[in-house]
């Protein structure tokens, strides 16, 4: 099939594999293939029924229309949003783990929650554990504002808890009171990209290692995310900023590359925006002084980058910050306040 694509004019994107592009004048065809599925969209109608006929000849395939559920997500498309969600993939496993009557809690995690791998609770069944990680971990690709809680609680698949158990559940409970939650994607013009930074410093009970997270915007419209413990221990927070920053930097140009394949132009520098004014300040000062010469050499790349103009850090009010949602248990006014600007919202506020 790629051989085949390549005959009919395309080429493949330069950062993902997956990703096809064909450009005739002003008319673009975009395509990603996942395994033998295959999700296409042109900014003509004509030029995408010309292509669903062409590859009807040459392979056996059925046409399915226009994309409205795919591989557990739902796709509401109208004339001015889409709608992501997953809904029937949430009924189906709450009813698996028989967790459809609980009491719907506000948060996914109390705040001050801090779990341990050394907890003296009696053992739970691993498989069963595992499992119920697995099944919300891929619920967070239209949840990110459960993303910090699973994240937390899958640190503890090797030898689970009664403890963590119950933090597991209490995803659940939140989760059954939610169950219509999506992401909300309005039309609109603006495709600026920007991304926003943050660190929880000395997050995890067990190592002190922080807790990185990021949200990677296109105007207003959330399309990339991710909160993961650090791979080494910060000595401030400012550090721990500093290496979360790094992290969203290398992510931003991976970005901006995949743009450019598909014809959209990010005029550099990016905004990163960060709540810390240290790690702001770290990033622009290219002399490797006593406070930061022991951090590894692969997060300074983030400095040759700011110096190159590519990105920026920019200060970003702490009430603001919408990644406190990816690092940190937040009380219920700021979760719902944050939550909302990352655009996760109930499908009746938005259809």
């Amino acid at each position: 099939m790629d051989k085949y694509l390549h005959q009919q004019g395309f080429i493949k994107g330069s950062t993902d594999s997956n990703l096809y592009i064909k450009v005739d004048n002003e008319k673009l065809l975009i395509l990603v293939v996942y395994v033998d599925d295959i999700i296409f969209g042109s900014n003509e109608e004509d030029m995408s029924q010309k292509f669903a006929l062409v590859m009807q000849k040459e392979f056996e395939m059925s046409m399915l229309g226009e994309l409205t559920y795919f591989l557990g997500f739902q796709v509401q498309q109208n004339e001015d949003s889409i709608f992501l969600s997953q809904t029937k993939y949430l009924k189906k496993i709450l009813k698996k783990y028989g967790m459809e009557d609980l009491k719907p809690v506000c948060t996914p995690m109390v705040t001050g929650c801090s779990l341990s791998a050394n907890d003296e609770s009696a053992a739970v069944h691993q498989p069963t554990y595992r499992s119920m990680i697995g099944s919300l971990l891929y619920l967070t690709g239209t949840r990110p504002n459960i993303m910090h809680a699973v994240g937390i609680v899958g640190r503890f698949q090797a030898n689970p808890k009664e403890t963590h158990l119950q933090s597991i559940k209490r995803i659940f409970k939140y989760l059954q009171g939610t169950q219509n939650n999506g992401l909300w994607y309005p039309r609109d013009t603006d495709v600026t990209l920007h991304a926003y930074t943050d660190a929880d410093w000395d997050g995890s009970v067990d190592d002190r290692k922080s807790t990185s997270g990021g949200a990677f915007f296109m105007g207003p419209r959330l399309v990339s995310w991710f909160s993961k413990k650090q791979s080494s221990i910060a000595l401030s927070t400012a550090e721990a900023e500093y290496v979360a920053a790094a992290s969203c930097g290398t992510q931003l140009l991976w970005m901006m590359q995949t743009l450019q394949d598909m014809q959209i132009t990010c005029t550099p520098p990016i905004s990163i925006l960060c709540d810390n004014t240290s790690a702001i300040s770290i990033s622009k000062n290219p002399v490797m002084h006593s406070k930061t010469k022991h951090i590894p050499i692969k997060y300074h790349f983030l400095q040759e980058q700011v110096l190159e103009q590519k990105v920026k850090l920019e200060y970003v009010p702490s009430k603001e910050q919408v990644v406190d949602i990816l690092t940190k248990p937040l009380p219920r006014e700021t979760f719902e306040y944050l939550k909302k600007k990352l655009g996760v919202v109930d499908a009746s506020s938005c259809c």
